[in-house]
Formats: structure tokens, sequence, C-alpha cells
């Protein structure tokens, strides 16, 4: 990390995973980023003090993300990779095959933790995928295993098929689309929720309750909603290219909100989807 810089780096809070493995809080996604900007995005983050970097196959970055965790000095202990299993790339033989793809473009002897990526109920291979997640979990070749975008259905069925619980679902999470349904059958058993398009790619930060706490606290909406995420005890994972922006977005441990601004924030649910609905995504 360069020393010239004279941001200070802040320190992010962890989330303690089901099998005891610490995920950063608050990490940095690369989701639309072309790899050739990824290098450059991943090193800012780095330097900003984000040490948690989210990808998948289906970015088509995971190499710009490799480049960028080789050229960096810090030492891969301090750092938690996370990428995903395609949606073609499901079924047991298949899913190894791909994690070992991803793999070697990261050029990584381990992730950190690695998700399906949806569940895509109607080629009915979620399950066989989670098989063989589980042996890559055995072997020690990712740290933690969990899935993203999964409805209580699809995360009962792992339940009741699987071995392992899934130690994370990562799923769109904001204030126009709490999940409180997903999110309690989360907490009732014992699986972190994480939040993919936490700030609804801009819809959220022109809410009145959002910009009156703005206002009132000096900090950005983005700020603001991200502060909401933590509060809530949500990882949340948000992507910028700009470094301003991607210094902004980890400046958020230095206030809090109150009890007040949460329900404010809370009466914004309104069923805003920016992504598709996992139940109709194949």
């Amino acid at each position: 990390m360069s020393t010239s810089h004279p941001q200070t780096v802040p320190t992010i809070p962890t989330v303690k995973l089901n099998n005891g493995v610490e995920i950063p809080q608050l990490g940095f996604g690369v989701f639309q980023v072309p790899d050739d900007e990824t290098t450059t995005a991943v090193s800012a983050a780095l330097e900003a003090g984000y040490r948690s970097i989210d990808t998948a196959a289906i970015y088509g970055n995971e190499t710009g993300v490799g480049r960028a965790l080789a050229a960096s000095d810090i030492p891969r202990e301090d750092l938690f990779i996370t990428t995903k299993l395609w949606n073609a790339d499901q079924g047991y033989d298949a899913t190894l095959r791909a994690f070992d793809t991803s793999l070697g473009k990261l050029g990584l002897d381990h992730v950190d933790l690695y998700l399906i990526h949806w569940p895509t109920p109607a080629r009915d291979l979620y399950a066989d995928s989670w098989r063989a997640i589980e042996r890559l979990a055995t072997e020690g070749r990712i740290r933690a295993a969990g899935v993203s975008n999964f409805q209580p259905a699809h995360l009962q069925r792992l339940q009741d098929t699987g071995d392992l619980v899934p130690a994370v679902n990562q799923v769109e999470l904001h204030p126009g689309l709490q999940q409180a349904e997903l999110r309690a059958f989360h907490a009732a058993h014992g699986i972190a929720t994480e939040a993919w398009s936490p700030l609804a790619q801009g819809a959220v930060l022109d809410d009145p309750a959002v910009t009156a706490i703005a206002e009132r606290t000096g900090k950005s909406p983005a700020q603001v909603v991200l502060r909401w995420h933590l509060q809530l005890g949500t990882i949340v994972i948000p992507k910028s290219v700009t470094p301003a922006r991607i210094r902004q977005n980890v400046d958020v441990f230095d206030f809090e909100l109150t009890a007040q601004d949460m329900t404010a924030i809370n009466a914004t649910d309104r069923d805003l989807r920016t992504g598709p609905h996992p139940d109709q995504f194949n």
C-alpha cells in the first residue's frame, strides 16, 4: 500500500460467519466493471482500506482482480476474496471445473468465499452444485461456502439435502427492497445477509428520509444508506470506479444513525427491484 497517500485507512469491522471465518462487513464489488478497468479500481479500493473484494465468473473481470491482488503488497491472509459460480456451470462436475477456472484467473490457491450465483430453479442443479462446493470446502480450497439470490425455499432445500448450511446469502438489498422475510430466515438459520446493489444503483439516494439525514449529518446520501446497512448488521459491497467515490463509500465509520433515522429509512421499503426475481431468473 502506498505510504504517500495522506488518507488514514479505516478499520472495517468484521462479521463472524457460521463456521467461525470473519468477513469484513464492508467490501468492494466489481459488477459491470470492464476487466481492463478492474485492476485500477481494485488497487484504488485496497489503497482506500478495503480488504474484501467481490467478483464473479460472469463479470468477466476475475483476471483484472487477480492483477490488482498480485500487484498489492497486502498479505494474502489480510484479504477476503469472493467469486461466484455462473448458472451455465452448475452441476457437480461442472462446478468443480468452473472453480478451477476462476481460481486460475484470480491467480490464487484458494478463495475466501465461493457462492452459487443464482438458484436458477428451472435447471434444478443447485443442490448438485452445492455438493461440489461442500467438497471444495472440505479440501480447504474455499474458506466459506455460500449462495446468492436464494429464496427461503431454496435455502431450506440445501439444509435438507446438504451437510453445510450456507455461510452467506448475497441478495439485492437496499432501503427500497428490505427483504424482511428472507433476513428473518437467515437469522433463524445462522446465515449472514450480504447486500448487492446496496444503493439500488442510486434509486434510493433521493428518498426524502435519506436526504434529510444526509443534510443533518453532513454525509452524502450514499454514506447514509451504507451506514443503514451496517447498523442492520448486513455485509455490504458498494461498487464504484471513481477513486473519490471509492474512498467516500468506506468513510462511514465516524458517524451513527439514530433509532429515529433507522425507523425513517425502514419506512421507505417498496419492493423496488433493480435486478430479476430469483424465482423467475433461469
